[in-house]
């Protein structure tokens, strides 16, 4: 998949995930590789940002299996920015399924 192409997605698939509840960067990539190839280098800046323009906060948690881990939890921002983002990934999916259609009957 290109490469530009997938990280667009992945800000979406981070903020949808975050919606339903809190998550450790580690468990993010787990979650999102099991349907998209990606790597934790992708995922990290992204985190990074997005917390930077407010649209996470983070907390540590002990771990009974490891170190101190960082949880990132969405903002009231964030789910805002997620809904426009869902609303323009909805638009262009429409799109795109509109003209994949128009070339299927040519």
């Amino acid at each position: 998949m290109n490469v530009q192409f997938k990280k667009g997605v992945l800000e979406l698939c981070v903020l949808v995930l975050l919606c339903r509840r809190d998550y450790y960067g580690y468990e993010l990539v787990h979650t999102i590789s099991e349907n998209i190839d990606i790597s934790e280098g992708t995922i990290y800046p992204l985190l990074r940002r997005l917390t930077k323009e407010g649209y996470f906060t983070t907390y540590l948690r002990e771990s009974e299996e490891g170190p101190t881990r960082k949880y990132y939890r969405i903002t009231n921002r964030g789910q805002r920015y997620k809904e426009r983002l869902l609303d323009e990934w909805n638009r262009f999916v429409e799109g795109v399924h509109k003209l994949i259609g128009e070339e299927q009957t040519i």
